[in-house]
């Protein structure tokens, strides 16, 4: 998506031709984009825990499981300080939708959308029995429609129930974009269009809506493979409702024909009754007549009763197949429309790669990401014209430095709290991500050196500060003995590495092992 960011600050590093730590500011773009788009700001940068994808998966899976039980049923299952479900249905609501409401606790740690989503997807594989792959396009579309609709109780009010109303909360309702709002104010609601549906348990249509779609396509690949395999899912819903709409047409048919038999039998009571009222009117007096007629009239009551019923079963039957069919031509329309839109893009997407592909003069540079913390964004851009071909998802590189090391980047990057930690990186430098990074926590306002193939900078093993000296794997070679302020300069002469010692004096270390020269 294109990146909202208010600021970019780009530092050109034209490997050709710079030394190898030197950084050419240029502030070269302002960028922004409309409100109504959904740019979700990530923690990408290295954590204290590292949790498998499994793991992840779990939290969702365990909550589906107890929904599965009975999807009919309201209920609240998971853990309300971390992850919970709220299954707010109400059967006697027919004229609005039911919904799942995920609640993210004030205790969760998800930093990343692709976790997020990973919770949500195993949710609907366990609680509905979806394919992982269908499950895994849906989760896009619930997060980016929860993030359309933030806060919007008026949007979600008119399609939605009163028991998921009575849920949700203005500060709550939808999904913010950035990681650090999501912890205990979070409802992503999840809307049902038919408990126990299989494939169409979700509202496809809901999720999809057109500002759903606009804030989609404002990503770089336009959200086309997610589109794609959403526009499978509605087509394999109408394919459904088609083959339910026909055997339910089939038994209306059926119904139909037992309707009119039945309608039959009462004209032929009716016919007994007519010549009962005769007989009785030719002899008033004649008592077995008067129970002939009075029998008639019990017989045309009871098959007025049973063409009452069959009329009901033949409407619902009838009811049935139209809303199937309805159902089945809304979707394959929306899907006819979506592939129109789907193949725009496509088109647009290649011409962009082609563009970006033709460029050869290119350079990295750092984008400012956050002001508060001055943290940056490892960007490839054209260096004729500045436009940005490729950007890094980690966006907490530190210090506004990086360093090249070979065809990849040295940098310091991450943040404090929650799970977040802060170490020393190396990225790729095709996808810039980060492939590699230390075993030691380095101090949040440390500095970075470089010298003579090793990086210094200052390690955090709780209050305790030393500076350390890495090899180009950023392995740990050696660390000072002596105690070093967390924000310390690193200057590295000829005569050793000069810092600043945690109570404020100057000291001078050995550049080979960092033992202590002198005060």
């Amino acid at each position: 998506m294109k990146k909202n960011f208010l600021q970019i600050l780009v530092f050109v590093l034209v490997l050709s031709i710079l030394p190898l730590f030197a950084l050419e500011v240029d502030r070269n773009e302002l960028e922004s984009v409309g409100s109504d788009t959904v740019v979700f700001i990530n923690y990408t940068g290295p954590q204290n825990v590292v949790q498998a994808k499994s793991q992840i998966a779990e939290i969702g899976a365990s909550m589906g499981r107890s929904v599965a039980t009975d999807p009919s049923k309201a209920g609240n299952f998971g853990n309300s300080g971390k992850y919970q479900v709220i299954h707010a249905v109400d059967s006697t609501q027919k004229d609005k939708l039911d919904a799942d409401i995920l609640v993210i606790g004030p205790n969760a740690t998800v930093d990343h959308i692709k976790n997020l989503r990973t919770i949500i997807s195993s949710y609907l594989v366990s609680a509905y029995d979806y394919s992982q792959k269908d499950a895994d396009t849906l989760a896009v579309f619930i997060t980016v429609y929860n993030a359309v609709y933030r806060g919007n109780l008026n949007a979600y009010s008119q399609k939605y129930n009163t028991v998921v109303m009575n849920n949700l909360t203005a500060e709550k309702a939808g999904l913010s974009v950035n990681y650090e709002e999501w912890p205990g104010k979070s409802q992503i609601v999840i809307p049902l269009a038919k408990i126990g549906g299989g494939l169409s348990t979700i509202d496809t249509s809901v999720i999809s809506d057109d500002k759903v779609v606009e804030s989609m396509q404002e990503d770089d690949d336009k959200g086309i493979d997610e589109r794609k395999n959403l526009v499978d899912i509605k087509e394999r819903e109408a394919d459904k409702a088609t083959e339910k709409a026909q055997v339910a047409q089939k038994k209306a048919t059926e119904e139909q024909k037992k309707l009119e038999e039945e309608k039959k039998e009462l004209d032929n009571k009716k016919q007994e009754v007519a010549k009962a009222e005769k007989k009785v009117k030719e002899n008033p007096k004649d008592e077995e007549a008067k129970k002939e007629l009075d029998d008639a009239q019990q017989a045309v009551k009871k098959q007025e009763e049973v063409v009452e019923k069959q009329e009901e079963v033949t409407q619902k039957a009838q009811e049935e197949a139209t809303e199937q069919q309805a159902i089945a031509d809304k979707k394959r329309t929306e899907a006819q429309e979506d592939r129109k839109e789907i193949a725009k893009d496509q088109k647009s997407v290649i011409e962009e790669k082609a563009k970006n592909d033709a460029v050869k003069n290119t350079a990295y540079g750092l984008k400012l990401s956050e002001d508060k913390e001055m943290l940056s964004t490892l960007v490839k851009m054209d260096a004729d014209t500045g436009r940005i071909i490729k950007e890094s998802p980690v966006t907490v590189i530190r210090n506004r430095i990086v360093y090249p090391e070979g065809e990849n980047f040295v940098a310091i990057a991450g943040k404090t709290g929650g799970n977040a930690t802060v170490k020393l990186v190396t990225l790729d430098g095709t996808n810039m991500e980060i492939i590699g990074e230390s075993a030691q926590t380095i101090a949040e306002d440390s500095a970075i050196v470089t010298h003579n193939n090793y990086y210094y900078a200052v390690i955090a093993d709780g209050e305790k500060y030393t500076l350390g000296k890495f090899k180009q794997d950023l392995t740990l070679e050696y660390s000072s003995r002596m105690t070093v302020d967390p924000s310390t300069p690193i200057m590295v002469t000829d005569k050793g590495v000069v810092v600043t010692a945690s109570k404020g004096n100057l000291i001078l270390l050995n550049a080979k092992d960092l033992t202590q020269i002198t005060e």
